[in-house]
C-alpha cells in the first residue's frame, strides 16, 4: 500500500516501525505508545494496564460513547427546539420542490450552495416527508459513524485520541453539530484527509465532492497541494471530479444557475456572530444611534447594522483573500525550509480554515464544525504535539454553545454579557489563526518531527497483517 507523498510503504515491518518509534523517544511530540509485554498499546498520558487505559483504548468504549454523543446533541436539538430550524424550514421545502420537479435549486433556481449539496438536502425523504428531521439526524449520524469507522480502525493509539476529540468536540458544539450541511461536509472532509497519504486519489475525490456541498474543504485542498509531493495529482483529480460533478446540472440546462453560490450571497449584510460585527454589537448593546439587530428575511438570518458595516462587509472577501496568500506563502516557505509535511497539513489546513471563518462576515455558528478535520489529521500526525491547538478549538466549540442555540435570544437584544461571550469567542478565532501561523513561520527541526506518524490503516480498504503507523523519517 503505497503512501503517495512520500513513496514510503505503509506496511513497514513491525520491527522497523517499532525502531522508529523508539528512536524518538523523549522528543516533543513523540509517538508516546506505550507497549505492553502482551503486545497491546495504550494511549499516551494512561499508564497501560489499567482500567482507564482498556476503556479509553477499547473500540467498544469509543462506539458506546459515539453513540452517546449523538443521541445527547440530537435529544438537545429536539428538545429545544432550535438547531434544527434550517433542517426543518429550509432545507425539506428544497427538498419537496425538487422531489415535484417544480424547482431544483442549482438547475432552474439560484442557490446558495455549490450543486452537490443537493443530494444531502433530499436523502432524508427516503424516509417520509413527516420525518424528514428524523432522517438527517439518522443520516448525518451515518455519515458520522463512517468517519469515526476510518478514524479508530486499527487502535492506532494517537487515532484513539483523535476519536476522543471529536466526540468530545460534537458534545462541547452541541446541537448546531448535526443541524446544517456543514455536518455532511465536515464528515467528508474528515475522511478525506484520513485517506490522504494512503489512497489519495480517493482522498481527494472525498475532498472535492466536500467542497461542492460547501465550499470551505476547498481550504484543505489548497493545504494538501501545497505540502505533498504529488500536488498535480491532486490538482488534476480534483478537476476531473469537479468537472464530473458539474457536468449534471449542466445537462439538465442549469446554465449559469450552476455557478450561483459564488454571488448570490456577496450582497449580504453582516451576521450578527461574524467576528467583524462584534464592534457594532457592541454599539447596539449600549444601543448607540443607528446600531441595530435586524432579521433578514430574504436571507434567514439575524444581521447588525450601523455606520460603516456596508464598508466593513465588502472588504471582507479581499481581506480573507489576502490572508490565505500569506498563509499560502508561509506554507511554501516552509516546505522549502525542509519542514515536513506532517508539520504543514495540519497547520496549513487548519490556519487556512480559520481564515474563511474569521474574515466572513456570515459567521454561523455551524462554522465551527470545520475546525474538525485539521485537528484531527494534526493529532493524528504529531499526537501531543498537536494538543494546543485542539484545546482552543475545543474552548472555541464550547463558547459557540453557549451563544447557540441555549442563549441566543441575549444576542437578538443584545445583552452586554451575551454580547462578551461572543467577542471571546471571535478572539478565539484570531489566537488559532496566530498559533498556526507562527507553527508554519518558526523554523522545524528535523529532530521535533522525528515522532510524527503516518497512519497504517484507512478503512474499508485493506491493510497488511504487520501494517503499523510509519515514522515521517521513514517515510520521507
Amino acid at each position: 500500500m503505497g503512501i503517495d507523498a512520500g513513496g514510503a510503504s505503509a506496511t513497514n515491518s513491525e520491527s522497523g516501525a517499532a525502531s522508529g518509534i523508539g528512536a524518538s523517544a523523549g522528543v516533543r511530540g513523540s509517538a508516546r505508545v506505550v507497549a505492553r509485554p502482551d503486545g497491546e498499546r495504550s494511549i499516551a498520558g494512561l499508564a497501560p494496564g489499567t482500567t482507564l487505559s482498556r476503556l479509553a483504548s477499547s473500540p467498544l468504549s469509543l462506539w458506546i460513547g459515539f453513540l452517546v454523543v449523538h443521541l445527547v446533541i440530537a435529544g438537545l436539538a429536539l428538545t429545544w427546539g432550535k438547531g434544527l430550524g434550517d433542517v426543518m424550514w429550509v432545507y425539506k421545502p428544497w427538498a419537496q420542490l425538487a422531489a415535484q420537479g417544480t424547482e431544483i435549486v442549482g438547475v432552474n433556481a439560484d442557490w446558495v450552495y455549490p450543486f452537490a449539496a443537493i443530494v444531502p438536502v433530499m436523502l432524508p425523504l427516503l424516509f417520509g416527508a413527516d420525518n424528514y428531521v428524523g432522517g438527517w439526524l439518522t443520516m448525518v449520524m451515518l455519515l458520522n459513524a463512517a468517519a469515526f469507522a476510518v478514524l479508530i480502525v486499527g487502535r492506532e493509539p494517537r487515532r484513539l485520541v483523535a476519536g476522543w476529540f471529536w466526540l468530545a468536540f460534537l458534545l462541547l458544539l452541541g446541537p448546531i453539530a448535526v443541524g446544517r450541511l456543514d455536518s455532511v461536509s465536515a464528515a467528508l472532509a474528515i475522511v478525506g484527509v484520513l485517506w490522504l497519504t494512503l489512497h489519495e486519489r480517493a482522498a481527494v475525490v472525498v475532498l472535492t465532492v466536500a467542497t461542492w456541498i460547501k465550499v470551505w474543504p476547498a481550504a484543505i485542498l489548497l493545504a494538501a497541494v501545497i505540502a505533498l509531493k504529488s500536488r498535480w495529482r491532486i490538482v488534476a483529480t480534483a478537476a476531473i471530479t469537479s468537472a464530473i460533478i458539474v457536468a449534471v446540472p449542466l445537462i439538465f440546462g442549469a446554465g449559469l444557475h450552476v455557478l450561483s453560490f459564488i454571488t448570490m450571497q456577496t450582497g449580504r449584510g453582516i451576521q450578527i456572530e461574524a467576528p467583524v460585527a462584534t464592534f457594532w454589537m457592541w454599539q447596539a448593546a449600549f444601543h448607540a444611534p443607528g446600531a441595530v439587530v435586524y432579521y433578514d428575511r430574504d436571507l434567514l438570518t439575524f444581521q447588525v447594522t450601523g455606520e460603516g458595516t456596508v464598508a466593513a462587509g465588502a472588504l471582507m472577501n479581499p481581506l480573507f483573500g489576502l490572508t490565505a496568500i500569506v498563509v499560502a506563502l508561509i506554507g511554501i516557505r516552509s516546505l522549502r525550509r525542509g519542514t515536513p509535511y506532517t508539520r504543514i497539513l495540519p497547520e496549513l489546513s487548519l490556519a487556512l480554515v480559520t481564515a474563511f471563518i474569521a474574515f466572513n462576515k456570515v459567521g454561523s455558528p455551524q462554522y465551527i464544525t470545520w475546525l474538525a478535520a485539521p485537528v484531527i489529521i494534526g493529532l493524528v500526525y504529531q499526537g501531543r504535539g498537536f494538543k494546543t491547538p485542539a484545546v482552543l478549538v475545543l474552548v472555541t466549540a464550547t463558547l459557540t454553545q453557549v451563544i447557540y442555540p441555549y442563549l441566543y435570544d441575549g444576542l437578538l437584544i443584545p445583552l452586554p454579557i451575551m454580547v462578551a461571550v461572543l467577542t471571546v469567542r471571535n478572539v478565539m478565532y484570531f489566537v488559532i489563526l496566530g498559533w498556526t501561523i507562527g507553527a508554519l513561520w518558526r523554523k522545524r527541526h528535523a529532530a521535533e518531527a522525528a515522532g510524527d506518524l503516518l497512519p497504517a490503516h484507512a478503512w474499508p480498504f485493506r491493510a497488511a497483517p504487520d501494517a503499523h503507523p510509519v515514522p515521517v523519517r521513514e517515510a520521507g
